[in-house]
């Protein structure tokens, strides 16, 4: 099989020619074209109180695993009228996710706690701390792991749906064009499907990064040929390259 076109669903990353993606390009020859397949759509104030039983004033901790959450809070804060007091302790998944916050605090004045490993180390951290009250926003279509290990450890805890993904409108794409297509969360597959219902994988090569992805692509039927992270590919970049680079052999 011969790769000489890619599309790849995320945004094209700010330094292309720097990243593990330019050197990728730069080996093989390629033409790497990236297209976000979904967008996020933040819930309404109305409908966030229809889809929660919650009140953002009555958790003393939130739970962040984006800065997509970190967003949604603070914008329905403001439209629910909620004050949040200088006392919410704030427990990130990662240290860019915890920096993010400066966008609607004062960092140093607040109570916050980051993981810089996996989810298993936040938990850690909140186990810690297991007074606090705390609340969890999230995706409409969030996966439960981070869910299973706080009810693991019987952790008070709410979840509060702040957002969803939604397909964007992509049929602008030639699919013929590409002999790769590499997908990053089930939302991406959702929207091929959604913006060509009669695609046929044929001899493309479908690459995903993560289980939930994985798993959605073969619900969806297709054959999956690229898949991270795994002991030798913990990112996609190293998954494509060895892919290529077996592919190159086999010539």
């Amino acid at each position: 099989m011969k790769i000489k076109n890619v599309l790849i669903s995320q945004p094209k990353p700010a330094e292309l020619e720097k990243s593990p993606y330019g050197e990728i390009i730069k080996k093989y020859c390629l033409n790497v074209d990236f297209h976000k397949f979904f967008k996020i759509e933040g819930l309404s104030s109305i409908d966030f109180r229809k889809e929660n039983k919650v009140r953002l004033a009555d958790n003393t901790a939130v739970i962040f695993t984006s800065k997509h959450g970190v967003d949604h809070f603070f914008r329905l804060a403001t439209e629910l009228r909620t004050e949040i007091p200088e006392s919410m302790k704030y427990f990130c998944s990662s240290e860019a996710t915890a920096y993010y916050l400066q966008k609607y605090i004062q960092y140093r004045k607040r109570k916050i706690f980051f993981s810089s490993q996996e989810l298993h180390d936040l938990v850690d951290i909140i186990r810690k701390h297991k007074t606090e009250k705390y609340l969890l926003p999230c995706s409409a279509e969030h996966n439960n792991e981070l869910s299973d290990l706080l009810d693991q450890h019987k952790i008070t805890y709410t979840k509060a749906v702040m957002y969803r993904t939604v397909p964007d409108d992509m049929t602008f794409l030639d699919l013929n064009k590409y002999e790769m297509l590499v997908f990053f969360s089930p939302a991406g597959i959702r929207s091929l499907f959604k913006n060509f219902p009669e695609f046929e994988q044929g001899e493309k090569a479908i690459g995903v990064f993560g289980q939930t992805t994985a798993s959605a692509a073969r619900e969806a039927g297709l054959n999956i040929m690229v898949e991270a992270p795994s002991p030798t590919a913990p990112s996609m970049a190293k998954a494509i390259e060895l892919f290529l680079a077996a592919n190159h052999k086999n010539k």
